[in-house]
């Protein structure tokens, strides 16, 4: 049976996202078919059960995305026109701590897919790679002393413990970050999660090359929004600060308050997606997906903190392994590629996500 789209990890906040745009006339209201490949982990689904945020018209296969067999009967039953990777192990720390369990979903994982697509004899007509951020590390900054760009490497767990939270230059002046740009910004992961990421990169670009199927590689900077697992520690920063500060506590920000994130609302992530869907590139593309704007973890603690009128966040200095100092993206090729201009501020999609979870009794009102 010939159908529309196959999304690996589909149950998942994006997925979700995802299924409810394609079926509920985002895409102009065609009409689609979806088979969701999902394992329903429980880190993200702690009941295994489906979600009630992925579409009901939605196909739901619960299997782990590394048992070759279960792809066999996937693809025996059905013939994507269309194959949305979004599949992954996340969550930085958490991979330093567990990396057999990422290499194996992110890395093995891609790589059955591929198999078994060549053991159907199946070629999609296009492919798209839900990458990330992760990929760049610490990406590209600027020396105010002499102007030149350079790379900084991971920050070692004595300076770390020293307080010394910030990138030097070579100049020994403080480092000035630049927004990630995959036309200019090389990868340069620090994380293992970022490196299972990149590899995924490599997997499918090698193959889709080899078989001449157009593949958009899109990297996320941190997607939140409603919907998102508000009880995942190792994702949804956002989520867990609302929580925090809806319960009266004082949040917990890490190292000095000014790392850098940049914060990309779920329906515009959507939009890329579609988008990307839409309008499949020659052969392959990589694009940035965020707001391009960034904000430092202490000041989007401060903003939830005044919503809720709890406590002034406290900066502890605790630190986590693998995390950048900052992130965030040059979103032109996001706007020339695939013409979506994000929507939503970072003021308006916490109110969304606030309404949320006090309508999901996540928090009292």
């Amino acid at each position: 049976m010939d159908i529309d789209y196959l999304v690996t990890g589909g149950a998942g906040f994006i997925g979700c996202a995802f299924s409810q745009a394609l079926f509920d006339g985002v895409d102009n209201g065609a009409r689609q078919s979806l088979v969701v490949a999902d394992n329903l982990h429980p880190q993200i689904h702690p009941q295994r059960v489906r979600p009630d945020a992925l579409h009901p018209l939605a196909d739901i296969r619960v299997v782990d995305i590394c048992d070759g067999a279960a792809w066999d009967s996937i693809l025996g039953e059905v013939r994507p026109r269309i194959v949305i990777h979004l599949a992954a192990e996340t969550g930085t720390g958490q991979s330093l701590d567990h990396p057999l369990r990422h290499t194996e979903v992110n890395v093995n994982g891609t790589a059955s897919l591929i198999e078994a697509l060549n053991r159907a004899g199946h070629i999609p007509e296009q492919v798209l790679l839900a990458s990330s951020r992760a990929v760049y590390g610490e990406g590209a900054w600027r020396d105010p002393g002499d102007d030149s760009v350079f790379y900084p490497g991971t920050r070692t767990k004595a300076d770390m413990d020293a307080r010394q939270f910030k990138i030097m230059a070579p100049s020994g002046a403080v480092g000035i970050p630049l927004p990630h740009n995959a036309s200019m910004t090389h990868p340069k992961p620090i994380s293992v999660y970022g490196a299972t990421k990149l590899a995924q990169e490599h997997l499918l670009s090698a193959w889709c090359a080899s078989r001449s199927v157009p593949l958009s590689i899109l990297r996320l900077q941190n997607v939140y929004g409603v919907g998102q697992a508000p009880h995942n520690p190792y994702t949804g920063i956002i989520g867990l600060f609302h929580r925090q500060a809806a319960g009266g506590q004082s949040i917990n920000v890490y190292e000095d308050g000014d790392i850098g994130r940049d914060f990309v609302y779920i329906d515009d992530v959507v939009d890329a997606f579609l988008s990307a869907v839409r309008n499949p590139p020659t052969s392959a593309r990589t694009i940035d997906v965020g707001s391009g704007a960034a904000i430092t973890i202490g000041e989007a603690a401060a903003f939830i903190a005044d919503h809720y009128m709890a406590p002034r966040p406290e900066i502890s200095g605790a630190y986590r392994h693998g995390d950048v100092r900052w992130a965030t993206c040059d979103r032109t090729a996001l706007e020339l590629s695939l013409g979506v201009v994000p929507k939503v501020d970072f003021g308006e999609g916490n109110r969304r996500i606030s309404a949320w979870l006090r309508q999901t009794g996540v928090i009292c009102s």
